[in-house]
C-alpha cells in the first residue's frame, strides 16, 4: 500500500501543480449547466404571429382578443396584423414570423350553425419545438371562438386532477445530475487517461517497474490519484451547480455525505474505465479522439439530458451497460428528489461491479513498453 500511496502523492503533487487543469474541469460542466441549462430549458417566448382576420365577426374577434391575451401573459406571443393571407404566408416562409392564424371569411357564421368552423395555420416546421408551441398555444385559442355555454346538468367527461410530488423543476436542475457527472469524466480524462498516456511516454513507468513495485501496485495507485482527482471536481462542481441552479437540499449533512460517497464511486468506475481503455494505448492523439466517441455514445443515451424511454430499443440497451445511467439516476434521487438514500444502492451496486471488472482487465490489459 506504501508503494501505490507514493504513486497517489506523485500524480496529486502534479495536479496541484497544474492549478489551470483543475480549473477548467470546475468551469467546464458549471458553463454547460448555466447555458444548456437555459438555452433549452427557457421558455419560449416573443414568438412573432401574423393573424389575418377575413371574417371580422364577433366569433373571429374572440379568438383575436384570445391570442393577445397570450401576449399579455408572459409575452409568449406576438401579434401582428395582416390584411391577407398571401403576404403572411411570405413572412413566414422568410422568417418574419414564426407563424399565421387564418380566419376565413365565413368563420363566425361556422361557428353559430355549428358546421365544424377551422382556423388556418401557417407554420415553419423547420422547427419543431417553435412549430410544436404555437400549434398548442393556438389550439387553446381558437377554442374561445363560441360564447360560453351554460353548464349541463349531466356531467358528460371524467376530469383529470393531476398531482406533482415535487416542486417545479426547471430544467437547470434536470441538467445538474449529468453535468456532475461530466465533470467526473473530464477530471478522469485528463487528469488520469491522458496523465497515463504522458507518463508512459516518458518511461515513468518502466522507472517504476525496476523497483520492487508490482503491477497491481502501480495501476491501484493511478487509479486512486484518479478517483482523488475526480472526487474534488466532483464535489466542486455539485456544490457550485447546486448554488447556480438553487438546489439548496444538498447542503443537508446526511444527504451530502452520501453524495459524497456516490461521487467515489463514480469517480472509481469512470477512472477504471479509461484505465482499461488506455491501457494499450502508446499514441497522446487517441484519448482526444476518443473523448468524442465517449461523450456521445455513453453521455447522452444516459438520460443525462432526456428521458431514455424515448429512445429506440437499439440504444437503450447501450443504456443498460452504459456507467453514466446509473451515475446520473444516483445523483438525480440525491439532489432533486429527496428519496431515501436505499434507493441509490442499486446504482451503487452497478457502479462498483463495472468497476471492479474495469480495474481487472485495466492491470490484465497493462504490459511494459521497453
Amino acid at each position: 500500500m506504501k508503494r501505490s500511496l507514493a504513486i497517489v502523492e506523485r500524480e496529486l503533487r502534479k495536479f496541484i501543480r497544474t492549478p489551470a487543469l483543475l480549473v477548467m474541469t470546475l468551469i467546464m460542466p458549471v458553463l454547460n449547466l448555466v447555458v444548456l441549462g437555459n438555452a433549452f430549458g427557457g421558455r419560449l417566448r416573443h414568438l412573432n404571429v401574423a393573424v389575418v382576420d377575413e371574417d371580422g365577426g364577433p366569433a373571429a374577434r374572440r379568438v383575436r382578443e384570445a391570442i393577445y391575451a397570450l401576449q399579455t401573459n408572459g409575452d409568449v406571443i406576438r401579434p401582428i396584423l395582416y390584411t391577407n393571407e398571401r403576404d403572411a404566408a411570405r413572412d413566414v416562409r422568410e422568417g418574419a414570423v414564426q407563424g399565421a392564424a387564418i380566419l376565413p371569411p365565413d368563420f363566425s357564421r361556422r361557428v353559430y350553425a355549428g358546421e365544424e368552423p377551422r382556423v388556418g395555420l401557417l407554420l415553419d416546421n423547420t422547427d419543431a419545438v417553435v412549430s410544436g408551441t404555437l400549434q398548442g398555444l393556438l389550439s387553446g385559442a381558437v377554442q374561445q371562438a363560441a360564447r360560453e355555454a351554460p353548464a349541463p346538468r349531466v356531467v358528460k367527461a371524467v376530469a383529470l386532477d393531476p398531482v406533482e410530488l415535487f416542486p417545479f423543476v426547471p430544467y437547470m436542475r434536470y441538467m445538474l445530475p449529468g453535468v456532475i457527472s461530466l465533470g467526473l469524466f473530464m477530471t478522469v480524462m485528463l487528469g488520469g487517461g491522458m496523465s497515463y498516456l504522458d507518463d508512459k511516454q516518458r518511461g515513468v513507468h518502466e522507472g517504476y517497474l525496476v523497483t520492487p513495485i508490482t503491477k497491481l501496485e502501480l495501476v491501484f495507485g493511478q487509479n486512486m490519484a484518479g478517483t482523488v482527482k475526480g472526487v474534488v471536481t466532483g464535489v466542486m462542481v455539485a456544490v457550485a451547480g447546486a448554488l447556480v441552479a438553487g438546489v439548496y437540499e444538498i447542503f443537508n449533512p446526511l444527504r451530502f455525505l452520501a453524495l459524497v460517497l456516490l461521487i467515489v464511486v463514480i469517480s472509481f468506475a469512470f477512472m477504471a474505465m479509461m484505465s482499461c481503455l488506455v491501457a494499450r494505448m502508446n499514441n497522446p492523439m487517441l484519448p482526444r479522439a476518443m473523448f468524442g466517441v465517449l461523450n456521445t455514445l455513453l453521455y447522452f443515451p444516459s438520460g443525462a439530458i432526456y428521458p431514455v424511454q424515448s429512445l429506440p430499443t437499439w440504444l437503450r440497451w447501450i443504456t443498460v451497460v452504459d456507467p453514466f445511467t446509473y451515475a446520473v439516476h444516483g445523483l438525480r434521487v440525491l439532489l432533486l428528489k429527496g428519496a431515501a438514500v436505499q434507493v441509490v444502492l442499486p446504482d451503487v451496486a452497478f457502479l462498483g461491479i463495472f468497476a471492479v471488472a474495469m480495474f481487472a482487465g485495466s492491470v490484465r490489459l497493462f504490459r511494459r513498453t521497453l
